[in-house]
């Protein structure tokens, strides 16, 4: 009967902080459509590793070839926070040529799984996420933009609240069509 009931407890806590980490990425996705950049900053951790790999296509068989490696290949984006901060100023300078006038920006977040718990799902400080995002970017008047793909994400507990400490986002495309690529993932 004990067994029972701390199965019970421990798949209680798991789904409550899987609901927790959900709202923690929507949030993010609503700071980051309503253009709520400097919000957006606070919730990365300062030693936060944004980092979007490119990616190739390969032969059948060759996959650990189709992401280029990280800190050693070309990437899309392979930023820190003081980065991050300085593209948000810009952006937010309102003379960015890219974003002038402002895009409309659309983040979809799904199919989110707590990968890994640690130390325990009773008393989280850090966790790794999987989610699926699609981000819909339209610029003036007939300029979209759609780009899917995969993240990775570690959340870890900063005074009592989930910051982003790593970010890892395989876009399924391998040739982007875009012109710019100002928004985040």
């Amino acid at each position: 009967m004990v067994q029972q009931e701390e199965a019970v407890e421990k798949t209680l806590a798991y789904y409550l902080l899987k609901q927790e980490i959900e709202d923690f990425l929507i949030e993010e996705a609503d700071l980051l459509d309503d253009r709520r950049y400097e919000e957006w900053l606070n919730l990365l951790t300062d030693d936060i590793r944004y980092w979007v790999p490119l990616r190739r296509n390969v032969k059948f068989g060759e996959w650990d070839r189709e992401l280029t490696r990280e800190r050693q290949d070309l990437s899309w984006f392979d930023e820190g926070k003081e980065t991050l901060t300085m593209r948000v100023k810009q952006i937010l300078t309102g003379v960015h040529w890219a974003e002038e006038p402002s895009s409309r920006i659309t983040h979809f977040v799904s199919g989110i799984r707590l990968v890994k718990i640690s130390p325990l799902v009773e008393a989280p400080e850090e966790v790794t996420v999987g989610s699926r995002l699609l981000v819909y970017q339209n610029r003036v008047a007939t300029e979209t933009n759609i780009l899917v793909g995969r993240r990775e994400d570690i959340l870890r507990k900063v005074d009592g609240q989930w910051k982003i400490a790593r970010r890892k986002f395989l876009l399924d495309q391998s040739v982007l069509l875009a012109k710019s690529m100002t928004f985040f993932f």
